[in-house]
């Protein structure tokens, strides 16, 4: 019984390392992987500057509230998507 167990626990073991063998990154694909890690976090940043700059625009006397509340937004959605991203690609 013993011996099953351990033989069945050797072959999968086995199996994963092949298949860890067989999925092993490129160096385009990390490549990929790090560019698109960039975009996910930048887009949202940029997308807040320019919304609150465009918000701040529309008021009357000068101010950067917007754009600073905006930018922080965008910081915190970007760190959000990076996080999940990697968890999902985990």
């Amino acid at each position: 019984m013993n011996n099953m167990r351990l033989k069945r626990r050797v072959e999968k073991q086995a199996q994963r390392m092949k298949q860890a063998e067989h999925d092993q990154n490129t160096i385009l694909s990390q490549t990929v992987f790090i560019g698109t890690l960039g975009l996910i976090l930048v887009l949202p940043i940029v997308v807040g500057a320019y919304i609150g700059h465009w918000l701040d625009s529309r008021l009357d006397h000068y101010s950067v509230r917007w754009t600073l509340s905006l930018i922080m937004l965008g910081v915190f959605t970007g760190a959000l998507n990076v996080y999940f991203f990697i968890r999902e690609r985990q």
